[in-house]
């Protein structure tokens, strides 16, 4: 607050494990600069942490940030643009999930800002992002930047820890883990501190044999489901033919299979303000030929009815050597989300099905560490004779962790 009013700029992250407390710090930040009348930009790195902000958004679509990013990249930010004149009014930037981008989107931005305030004049090569305060927050055992078929060192020096830009954050750390502790009886504390610590423990490589990467861990009892069962099977009330799959596979074509009632995912941002960004979850009320009828039943918007149309999308891979447009709803059958979809949420349960080991560094860490309870949490494991056992890997690059 103190590098707000002083208007010299400032760069700070937050550094807290998952529960501290980290969105109610966003919050009261936010709220404390607003009644001021003074702006604050909240942005996240995906979209559904960007509910959890006040009048959030993702960065990428805030900032302009280019989809494939190079270590020269820039934003697509003009100096007299609408958005460029927000960001020189702006006085606070917040940003939620950080450690989940690429360095890259960070250095764009920094060379973007300092650009747009230049105005000709030449501005200090170590006040980062033109002079503006920056708060960025995550935690590091959690998911680093996904880099397609990435080594480990890739993925380690795609992370922000390894940019120019950590040198000058001021790092400041959250350790209490009010998500486990609000609302508990005095009674469970004890048990609860201990289950906080056997989280950490696994997002720092602190179980199982000597963590070179990879260990061995053995799962508590009482979190084991091991009865084997089969998925959940539904009856089919409509079909919608996926254009993409019959592209590439016209012999083989797949197809969208809804009925009404059935639990939905949102896969790409439609209306952030609505909440309708890529991993909302809904409720199927209607089925028509050209949209869809859903109700929200995750985030700050649960209720709402909204309607779903066909978008045409394109998609960003590089390594398709020409694009090509294909028209159809951007949802899939939410009978389960992806490990990397969890994150940033709260959930009161979680069943996390280990058909196979996880493969990344914090992905265990994060499908463990969103629930509010122990009870919460239950765990399905198959060895590599598809019988259920307590034992699974846990990947951790404690190197990330080095400059913290």
């Amino acid at each position: 607050m103190a590098a707000v009013a002083s208007r010299k700029g400032g760069l700070f992250f937050v550094y807290g494990y998952g529960g501290t407390g980290k969105t109610f710090l966003w919050k009261t930040l936010a709220s404390a600069v607003r009644c001021r009348g003074e702006i604050v930009l909240n942005v996240a790195s995906s979209g559904i942490a960007s509910l959890l902000l006040p009048r959030g958004r993702t960065a990428h679509s805030c900032f302009h940030i280019p989809i494939n990013l190079t270590e020269d990249s820039m934003c697509h930010i003009k100096p007299n643009s609408d958005i460029a004149i927000l960001l020189k009014e702006t006085q606070l930037i917040i940003w939620d999930e950080a450690p989940m981008v690429h360095k890259h989107a960070f250095e764009a931005l920094d060379r973007t800002m300092s650009d747009v305030f230049s105005d000709g004049r030449g501005i200090r090569s170590d006040v980062p992002f033109g002079g503006k305060v920056f708060v960025f927050g995550g935690d590091f055992r959690q998911i680093l930047p996904v880099i397609p078929n990435g080594t480990r060192q890739q993925i380690v020096c795609a992370s922000l820890s390894s940019s120019y830009i950590w040198s000058k954050c001021k790092l400041l750390r959250l350790t209490k883990n009010m998500r486990l502790t609000i609302g508990a009886d005095s009674s469970d504390m004890d048990s609860i501190r201990d289950f906080a610590k056997w989280l950490l423990d696994i997002g720092e490589g602190k179980l199982g044999d000597d963590n070179d990467g990879e260990a061995i861990i053995q799962i508590p009892g009482d979190l084991l489901i091991t009865d084997n069962y089969d998925p959940i099977q539904s009856l089919i009330d409509f079909v919608y033919p996926s254009i993409m799959e019959q592209f590439w596979n016209p012999g083989d074509a797949k197809e969208l299979v809804l009925k009404v009632g059935v639990h939905v995912m949102l896969l790409r941002n439609i209306d952030q303000q609505k909440g309708l960004c890529n991993g909302t979850r809904l409720k199927i009320t209607f089925l028509g030929k050209r949209v869809i009828e859903a109700e929200v039943i995750s985030g700050g918007n649960i209720g709402t009815r909204v309607f779903i149309p066909r978008l045409n999308m394109i998609p960003s891979d590089k390594k398709i050597p020409f694009k090509f447009q294909r028209r159809q709803f951007p949802l899939s059958v939410c009978f389960a989300m992806t490990i990397n979809k969890s994150q940033g949420q709260s959930l009161s349960k979680v069943g996390l099905y280990l058909k196979d080991p996880v493969f990344t560094h914090g992905q265990l860490y994060v499908a463990l560490s969103r629930v509010k309870t122990r009870e919460g949490v239950k765990i399905l494991i198959f060895d590599a004779d598809e019988k259920p056992t307590n034992k699974t890997s846990n990947v951790v690059y404690k190197e990330v962790f080095g400059s913290l």
